[in-house]
This record gives C-alpha cells, sequence and structure tokens, in this order.
C-alpha cells in the first residue's frame, strides 16, 4: 500500500490551518467564506486522518527509542506490537480520503429496472428488486418516487424509473447497475421445476441544471399525444403524454403517467438531463481509466453481476464471488453486508492502482 510521507502530512495539516485562519479573518467576503467553508468542509476529515498517522508515527518512533533502554524495553516493545498494528490500519485510512472522489457520490440517484429474460417471471422479479431497494431505502430515510411504471399482466413490472434522494445514495447503489439474475420455482409453474430469469438494474446520479446544458429551442423535439396506458379518466382522454427527443444524440424520452402534461414534461426532462449526464460521466472515465476496467464491474447493464438462488436461500455476486445465505433478509432490504462489500472492492482496487501510478 502507499505510504503518506511526513512531508505530505505536513501540508495536509498546513493547508487546513490556512482555510482555518482565512475563515477567521475580519476581512473575509460572504462569498468567499462560503467557498472556505466547502474546502475546510472536505479537508478536515483528512486532516484528521493525517494527524492520526503522524501522532502514531511519533509515538512508535519514541518507544523504538526506549527499547535502548534496559529497563524500559520490556514495556516499550509491548506497546510497540500495539502501534505497529494500528499504524498500518490508521495509514490506510488516509490514503482512501486522499483517493479522488466521485463526484456525483453524494447525488441522488435515478433507478431503472426492466423485466429481462423470463417473460412473467421476469416481471415479478423486477417488482422484488424495486421491493428491495425501497425497503432499503426507507431504512436509510431516503426517499424513492416512482417517475414512471409499466406494469406487468400477472403483477410487478416491465419496466419502472423511480428517483431515490437522501445523503449518499449514489455511493451506496451504484454498483447495483447490470444484470440481476433469479433462480426459483415460478408462480405459475405447476410442475415444480426451477426457471432462470433476469431483471436488469441502472442506477444513474441525477443531474442538475448546471450539469447539463439544454437549448430546448434547437436540441429538443416535443411531441405530445393522449396516453396509451391505463389510467384515470384525464390521462386516457386528453394530450398529457409528452415524448421529448434530443437531437443531438437521438436519445428519446416518454413521460405518460401523469395526469399533467406540464408534470409529465418536467418527469421527462429530469430522465433526459440524467442519461445525458451519466454518458458524459462514462466518456470522461473511459478516457481516464483507458482499459482498466473495475474488479467490482464497469457498471454495463448487459454485465451479470449477481444471481439470487430461492432453493438454496442464497445470493451471490460475482464480482467480488460473495455468497450470502440471507437470501430473505436480503430482499427484505438488508443490504448493507452486501453494498459494503463492493465499496470495499473497490477502494482496495483503486488503492492497487493508486501503488502502481
Amino acid at each position: 500500500m502507499t505510504t503518506i510521507s511526513d512531508e505530505r502530512i505536513a501540508q495536509i495539516e498546513a493547508r487546513r490551518d490556512e482555510l482555518q485562519s482565512a475563515m477567521s479573518s475580519a476581512d473575509v467576503a460572504p462569498e468567499q467564506f462560503v467557498r472556505l467553508s466547502k474546502d475546510y468542509a472536505e479537508i478536515e476529515p483528512v486532516a484528521a486522518a493525517a494527524r492520526e498517522v503522524r501522532r502514531l508515527r511519533a509515538e512508535l518512533s519514541a518507544l523504538k527509542e526506549m527499547t535502548t533502554d534496559p529497563e524500559m524495553r520490556e514495556m516499550a516493545e509491548e506497546e510497540i506490537g500495539a502501534l505497529e498494528r494500528a499504524l498500518p490500519e490508521a495509514e490506510r485510512a488516509l490514503a482512501l480520503k486522499l483517493l479522488p472522489r466521485d463526484a456525483a457520490d453524494d447525488r441522488p440517484a435515478m433507478l431503472e429496472i426492466r423485466a429481462g429474460t423470463g417473460g412473467d417471471e421476469a416481471a415479478l422479479f423486477a417488482g422484488d428488486l424495486l421491493r428491495m431497494y425501497q425497503r432499503y431505502a426507507d431504512a436509510r430515510g431516503w426517499r424513492v418516487e416512482l417517475i414512471s411504471a409499466s406494469a406487468a399482466e400477472l403483477g410487478g413490472y416491465k419496466e419502472v424509473v423511480a428517483s431515490v434522494t437522501g445523503p449518499g445514495v449514489f455511493r451506496r447503489l451504484k454498483f447495483e447497475s447490470g444484470v440481476h439474475r433469479v433462480q426459483r420455482v415460478p408462480v405459475t409453474e405447476s410442475g415444480g421445476r426451477i426457471h432462470t430469469s433476469a431483471a436488469t438494474v441502472a442506477v444513474l446520479p441525477e443531474a442538475e441544471d448546471v450539469d447539463v446544458h439544454i437549448d430546448e429551442a434547437k436540441d429538443l423535439r416535443i411531441d405530445v399525444y393522449r396516453s396509451s396506458g391505463p389510467g384515470g379518466q384525464s390521462v386516457n382522454t386528453t394530450d398529457s403524454a409528452v415524448r421529448i427527443t434530443h437531437l443531438p444524440t437521438g436519445l428519446v424520452v416518454i413521460q405518460q403517467d401523469e395526469k399533467s402534461q406540464h408534470k409529465n414534461k418536467a418527469k421527462a426532462l429530469k430522465v433526459l438531463r440524467t442519461r445525458l449526464y451519466e454518458a458524459e460521466r462514462e466518456r470522461l472515465a473511459s478516457e481516464r481509466a483507458g482499459a482498466r476496467k473495475s474488479m467490482v464491474g464497469s457498471g454495463d447493464r448487459s454485465e451479470r453481476i449477481r444471481t439470487y438462488n430461492f432453493p438454496q436461500g442464497r445470493v451471490t455476486d460475482h464480482r467480488i464471488n460473495l455468497t450470502l445465505h440471507r437470501l430473505p433478509e436480503i430482499l427484505e432490504g438488508q443490504m448493507d453486508e452486501l453494498l459494503d462489500a463492493l465499496i470495499a472492492e473497490d477502494e482496495a482496487e483503486r488503492l492497487a492502482h493508486l501503488d502502481e501510478t
């Protein structure tokens, strides 16, 4: 693992002190204070980790000097053992804080789930996945709002899009993108045979207005028409459905769940901005990373990432070879053990890459 030099630690602490001093100045302008406060909030956790490393290194150095004294040697060697175990963990914590952050980690996310192979059973599974994420969101105090949904005849969804808002949403959910596979006996199966079905999940960081510039007059073609799906009287008797085509990219978004054309247009624009923002993120990430691919996957929606095996009561994440025999609990939203393992694997892979550069 990369060792952070004492010089680098001193630079981090000096920068924190510099920001603190600037914020305390009587001459600081309000807008400058806001910017300084943001910078300080970002560096303070890093500086705290750096101080801990510096403290442990200093104590270890002092104890090693004490081993030259016969009377102090035994006590010093006992404490040295504890410090030598604590120091690598502190250094790793500091290295993690120094890794480049994904600017989208604190963003809300757009969650898209689509039934794949398996017909009615795939749609039912898509509904199970949505419920799993809703339960997980409820446990963390997040808010889930359905943007659009295409229900299947026997239950579940052919396709569903939801907005998930709350602290750290994208950071926790971003590794969920990919193909989720289920193995179980469908409710429609009379012979008791196990079927394999799949659903595709995409988790995209939601865009803010400043992230994506859209010239509605030049970039968009907006068509309105009568909704065709089930709904209330107003949904099916007015031209409330909206189809937006982004002319530069050819992206098309259709929204018809609301009775109001204005609300459908607003939701469609939100989805369009999110997809354009994610496309630009992917382009930039590809340029930066080249051929390097994360151990927890590329986020490609065609990549099989996880299997939910009902007969054996297990969930297996194929990217990190993790199997948990807790399928009922995970489907009830108890996903932290799974998500923590994915995040830890990503951090380890990025630290290893840092060592290579």
